[in-house]
């Protein structure tokens, strides 16, 4: 399952915002945790939170935060899933302000040389650091400059695909 999202959606270039914040949302759900504990309940997410429909979620109160404690499918942590109600009525309002596309990709780097090596590549950056920022200013939480740069690199706004790997 990780080698086939890496292969084939890792890192690659995602102009897509409802995609774009379904793949931030759920990287805020793994701080703490692996990234194949999320990608092994992704499906759930999907089902749980109505196909990370923003406009959905953002009217979302104590009955849905309940159903999602309840939830086995996802991670049943009460913070993020407010979080990410939260999130919702942000993503809306940069949508309709500026478009949650262009508000991501204007903190896109400098493309970089692919690292040689895992060593190589950072944890975080002056970007990831400035679009965490940004981010928190929205509304959204759990979204540290680690967390983020992880979303830059599985949402190909950098590209840290080792240079040996075939899919960079």
């Amino acid at each position: 399952m990780y080698v086939a999202y890496h292969d084939t959606e890792w890192g690659r270039p995602e102009r897509d915002p409802r995609a774009l914040w379904e793949s931030l949302i759920l990287e805020c759900f793994q701080a703490g945790l692996s990234w194949i504990t999320i990608l092994r309940r992704r499906e759930g997410f999907r089902a749980a939170f109505e196909g990370f429909d923003p406009a959905v979620i953002a009217g979302w109160g104590e009955a849905e935060v309940t159903r999602l404690l309840a939830d086995p499918g996802i991670i049943r942590h009460r913070g993020k899933i407010e979080g990410t109600i939260r999130a919702a009525g942000a993503y809306l309002r940069i949508e309709e302000r500026e478009g949650f596309a262009n508000f991501i990709w204007r903190h896109a780097p400098p493309p970089r040389p692919r690292p040689r090596a895992m060593g190589d590549v950072p944890a975080q950056t002056e970007a990831s650091v400035a679009l965490s920022k940004a981010l928190k200013k929205e509304g959204f939480s759990f979204c540290g400059p680690v967390i983020v740069y992880a979303f830059m690199q599985a949402s190909g706004l950098v590209n840290d695909h080792l240079e040996s790997c075939p899919h960079g």
